[in-house]
């Protein structure tokens, strides 16, 4: 079992911190409407001092604030380190995102994308790191909004089983490191950490030229800014893990 009780409580929970620092809506005390089915989260959520209240509204705490930073900093991570393997031809050992500049569209890139010669490895490197692989998932769903928070209905869809079992379904029918070989997998790893670098020099470059800066998607994109190449050069190392997959999110 991939996905346990306090997974899904925790990646709820980000859901909601989003929403409190970086959107619009105001959750009150006294719940009305589809947030009352989201109480008992806020109520785990003020027992372990994430969250507080002022006057009628909930409000995010120092503690909270901290929780929702080091995931951003995962979720970067996650898209700069781990969805490069999202599209891997392990026959010929290349990597769909060695075209990536190639396309001047994003239709163009699905197109590309969109062959079955090419396997998603994200959860392979994610167990063979040592990093929780729903964890992974569950930031492949935020990047693909499938989290809207400005649906009608998120709040139930949030707290009903189907995403979540989704999320499970898929670590359990993804490619796994021993499916690949402990050899294979440290030649994808290193191969795919040394294409990230190029990637990210020549996003560097272009960003320059343009004087401008790539965001990072809807869900806290205040957050997330262009990286130097410098801080993922230990990357280079296939077995390296950077520290803020170490700590746990919450504390439950």
């Amino acid at each position: 079992m991939y996905l346990t009780n306090d997974n899904k409580k925790s990646f709820k929970a980000i859901i909601i911190l989003n929403e409190m620092i970086n959107g619009t809506h105001q959750f009150q005390t006294v719940a009305n409407g589809d947030d009352s089915v989201l109480e008992p989260l806020f109520i785990d959520l003020m027992s372990k001092g994430y969250m507080t209240t002022s006057g009628m509204n909930y409000q995010v705490t120092a503690s909270g604030r901290q929780v929702f930073d080091t995931f951003m900093k995962r979720y970067t991570e996650y898209l700069k380190v781990y969805d490069i393997f999202s599209y891997v031809d392990l026959e010929k050992g290349e990597f769909a995102f060695e075209r990536y500049f190639d396309f001047e569209t994003d239709d163009a890139w699905f197109s590309y994308t969109d062959n079955e010669r090419f396997d998603d490895l994200r959860i392979a490197v994610a167990i063979f790191k040592k990093v929780d692989p729903a964890e992974i998932v569950f930031m492949s769903f935020i990047n693909e909004n499938r989290f809207d928070t400005t649906s009608a209905g998120w709040q139930m869809d949030l707290v009903s089983d189907n995403n979540w079992s989704e999320i499970e379904e898929i670590c359990n029918a993804a490619i796994k490191p021993e499916e690949v070989g402990d050899d294979a997998m440290v030649d994808m790893v290193n191969q795919g950490s040394e294409l990230m670098i190029k990637l990210m020099q020549q996003e560097q470059e272009q960003n320059q030229n343009q004087g401008g800066n790539n965001g990072g998607g809807s869900f806290g994109n205040d957050y997330i800014e262009q990286e130097t190449v410098t801080y993922y050069e230990p990357y280079y190392d296939p077995y390296y893990i950077s520290p803020i997959w170490l700590v746990p999110l919450f504390l439950w």
